[in-house]
């Protein structure tokens, strides 16, 4: 009996906890490259200022569609992706060849998602439930706050990957609500401020 119930432990454990295949698994030798040179950028950048998480880093590929997984959580202690997730791009990124040719603009009222690197800042209670502001850090992205670019949560993006391309947003990294809880947790357990960076 004592066995069956370790069995049964082991087997709920291993549902709750969230393990990503090695890099190469994931990505192809393309994409291993970009998201390389921007994690350059990243751990460059938190080693010099003070307040960033030297731990923990969010990474946003866009040129991946968006129904695959493209939003990366880095773990930069041990150089690891350590989960993944869909996420939406804004809809005035879209330029007709669906998904495929991606624009960017800084702009308010533009409906694009800006690249750049990302403060992740202080939640709040909005129209979608708790969300975390950003505060972009590049020329790129500076309106962000202005512009009320957020990372939130929305019912209509998938919790796995698909076929096909997924719903956009207005602009602002839109991911799962089971999706949204993992990174939740890692933002409201991290004592510093954590980067993410987007880029294409």
């Amino acid at each position: 009996m004592r066995i069956f119930f370790m069995a049964l432990l082991f087997s709920l454990s291993s549902f709750t906890t969230y393990n990503v295949k090695d890099e190469k698994d994931i990505l192809n030798e393309i994409e291993l490259a970009r998201l390389t040179d921007h994690l350059n950028e990243v751990k460059s950048y938190v080693s010099t200022n003070r307040g960033y998480s030297k731990k923990i880093a969010f990474l946003v590929d866009m040129k991946i569609k968006s129904g695959r997984n493209r939003f990366f959580v880095y773990d930069l202690e041990n150089e690891k992706i350590i989960d993944q997730g869909l996420v939406a791009h804004g809809s005035g990124s879209e330029t007709g060849i669906k998904g495929d040719i991606l624009q960017f603009s800084n702009e308010p009222n533009s409906n694009c998602t800006s690249l750049g690197r990302y403060s992740v800042e202080k939640s709040y209670k909005g129209v979608f439930g708790k969300a975390f502001r950003l505060a972009g850090l590049d020329q790129t992205n500076s309106n962000a706050l202005k512009r009320a670019i957020v990372l939130h949560r929305y019912k209509e993006v998938p919790d796995d990957e698909k076929e096909y391309y997924i719903i956009n947003s207005h602009g602002c990294p839109m991911v799962s609500d089971i999706f949204f809880k993992r990174l939740e947790k890692i933002i409201d357990t991290s004592d510093s401020k954590i980067m993410l960076s987007v880029y294409y």
